[in-house]
């Protein structure tokens, strides 16, 4: 892993630990990874493998791009409801969509 991807892995890392409230220590416990390795991939110091990177996504709650871009909205991750609303959504169908979009035009229509 190239170093400069090392560096964006372990900020994006760090603000979405930041985000949940979880500390290293939290992290480590969830995924199984030392505190110690979180810390040097956090650091970009080292990198990391497909199945600690999917680890580490389950315990964020994120999909394993938002660990390596860096075209995130500005504030995108200090903004955890909406970070939470997307992840919530994420997980419904289609059809329930249609019905959550309907809601959300319904509610933002402008007002006569």
């Amino acid at each position: 892993m190239d170093n400069d991807l090392r560096k964006r892995f372990g900020n994006l890392l760090a603000a979405h630990r930041h985000r949940l409230g979880m500390t290293q220590q939290s992290l480590a416990e969830a995924t199984g990874i030392s505190s110690d390795m979180i810390a040097k991939m956090e650091r970009g110091t080292t990198g990391a493998r497909f199945p600690t990177i999917e680890k580490l996504c389950s315990a964020l709650h994120v999909d394993p791009a938002e660990l390596f871009t860096s075209d995130l909205p500005r504030g995108a991750l200090t903004r955890a409801k909406l970070t939470n609303l997307t992840a919530r959504l994420s997980k419904l169908s289609d059809a329930e969509l249609d019905w959550v979009d309907g809601i959300i035009a319904a509610v933002l229509r402008p007002k006569p």
